[in-house]
């Protein structure tokens, strides 16, 4: 069973995080990307909706053409878990790769 981050472990966690927000009246966390068009920001979500597959850890998100608003938490656990954590790391690699702003 996935465990709800919690205390120090979720702290740090969300200082691991810097450009991820907390989602107000949720246990979850943002982030919003901005790519230089259309193709790269759905490259970035085809790396992501493959790696979210794998780890059958699914986001939340929401694309209008070159912007990507993606809402991390883990509904088995009721909130922020270190499956959250890993997402968003890749996320943040995979953005950076791509040259995402925001």
């Amino acid at each position: 069973m996935v465990q709800k981050l919690t205390g120090e472990k979720r702290a740090g966690a969300l200082k691991s995080l810097p450009m991820w927000r907390e989602v107000p009246g949720r246990d979850a966390i943002a982030r919003s990307l901005e790519f230089k068009d259309f193709n790269t920001a759905f490259a970035f979500m085809t790396r992501v909706a493959m790696k979210a597959e794998r780890m059958d850890h699914h986001p939340e998100w929401f694309n209008v053409y070159n912007r990507v608003d993606v809402t991390l938490t883990t509904h088995e656990c009721g909130g922020l878990s270190e499956r959250d954590v890993a997402l968003a790391t890749f996320i943040d690699t995979n953005a950076e790769v791509l040259g995402a702003t925001l």
